[in-house]
């Protein structure tokens, strides 16, 4: 158990804790009045600005049986927008007492400010439905709740102690393993957010993605630094095997090997897959480690790769890669064929802005991170087989002719219907 706060982590937290407060301030209601908008993606002069009801977005396009509709969105804490009101009333610090530094200005309480999402990198979800993300800037984990909207967080130099968190995964007893890629080691907090043991810090270089195999109870570490994969046993954290091969900078292109890694996912059958960022390629292994399969051509076309980090299965072995560098979600079978993508580069939702991070939960919602700036959005899958039955009831249903429809849009019914 780590207690303290260095020093040059309690600087760098205030710095950060500005860094919000300005984004907040932006973020405020006289900003919002000079663009006829505001923060809240349902709210009436959203819908006004971009002509139709965000929660009805679905990809594809209609009369297509839709595969993803979006649901919500998360920036962080609410902002109990009254408070800065109020403080706009009181009577502001004379100017030469506050070049004196006399004391601070009286019109931010910085203890009261809500924190926001900053830079976001991984996401999971808890056995309640909960849904975490790790942010590097502000140097914490938030926790969402979609019922009641609360959040709580797991802060650095409160409940635990961060560096620079990257990965995190939660098992199922809703333990959750962060990666930290300052202290290079993996930070087990129990379900009641409580700091239990960290591991790893004489193995790893720098820990990125990470995944677990509750059924196998083993816990998937990448390591970014040295181009593998490590696979440590998820109880006892003792390290099993290596996937890949180590101390080669990168410059490896064979099959079962790695250049710069990125994350990794397990599907229901224990086969692991991991996103090989450099060589712009997913690789598959089995439970043991040995080498199945691999997929993706380098390009900035929708069917290709271009810098894929974050990845996911579905429920239907589909799976799901984030292309950074297109702002795109992509989901392919294990053959590697494009089936949908969607995303843009952009702020509405649906749109990313520096994409990195994915998650699929037990009902089937596909959490996604952006880091530029921080947000969570919130999609739900819509499986094979509500499709299949979708499409049963749409052919029994009276014909109505289809709306025209763009290229890109065509091109998603089509992926979609195989």
């Amino acid at each position: 158990m780590h207690s303290h706060l260095p020093n040059s982590n309690r600087r760098w937290s205030c710095s950060a804790l500005l860094l919000v407060l300005g984004l907040v301030l932006l973020w405020h209601p006289a900003y919002a009045k000079k663009n006829k908008t505001d923060n809240n993606p349902t709210s009436p002069q959203l819908k006004q600005r971009i002509a139709f009801d965000i929660r009805k977005i679905v990809w594809p396009n209609p009369p297509a049986i839709a595969r993803i509709k979006f649901l919500e969105l998360y920036t962080g804490e609410k902002i109990d927008w009254t408070a800065f009101e109020q403080n706009k009333k009181k009577p502001k610090q004379k100017w030469m007492d506050r070049l004196a530094g006399t004391k601070p200005p009286e019109d931010v309480d910085m203890s009261k400010v809500p924190f926001q999402l900053v830079r976001t990198n991984g996401v999971a979800v808890d056995s309640k439905g909960n849904i975490y993300a790790a942010d590097q800037a502000v140097g914490a984990i938030f926790i969402f709740n979609p019922e009641t909207k609360d959040v709580q967080m797991i802060r650095n130099g409160k409940e635990g102690r961060f560096g620079l968190i990257n990965g995190i995964a939660i098992d199922d007893n809703d333990r959750l393993f962060v990666t930290d890629d300052k202290f290079r080691e993996v930070l087990v907090f129990n379900a009641k957010h409580q700091e239990e043991t960290a591991f790893g810090a004489d193995i790893l270089g720098n820990p990125g993605g990470v995944a677990i195999d509750t059924e196998n109870r083993f816990l998937y570490v990448v390591d970014t630094a040295n181009d593998v994969v490590d696979v440590f046993d998820a109880d006892s954290l003792k390290l099993l095997r290596k996937i890949g091969v180590p101390g080669k900078k990168h410059q490896l292109t064979d099959p079962g090997t790695f250049s710069l890694p990125t994350n990794v996912a397990v599907d229901a059958d224990g086969n692991v897959y991991v996103s090989d960022t450099l060589n712009a390629r997913v690789e598959i292994f089995d439970a043991e480690g040995n080498f199945i399969s691999q997929f993706g051509k380098r390009g900035d076309g929708a069917w290709q790769l271009e810098r894929p980090k974050g990845i996911a299965v579905d429920c239907d072995g589909h799976i799901w890669i984030v292309d950074a560098a297109q702002d795109r979600v992509k989901v392919f079978n294990r053959e590697g064929r494009l089936l949908i993508y969607f995303g843009t580069h952009g702020s509405y939702p649906g749109e990313f802005s520096a994409i990195y991070g994915i998650a699929i939960d037990k009902f089937d919602r596909v959490i996604t991170s952006e880091q530029y700036p921080g947000r969570v959005q919130v999609f739900r899958y819509v499986t094979d087989a509500e499709a299949e039955q979708a499409r049963q009831e749409q052919a029994a249903s009276p014909v109505v002719p289809a709306a025209p429809r763009s290229n890109e849009s065509a091109q998603m019914q089509n992926s979609a219907a195989h």
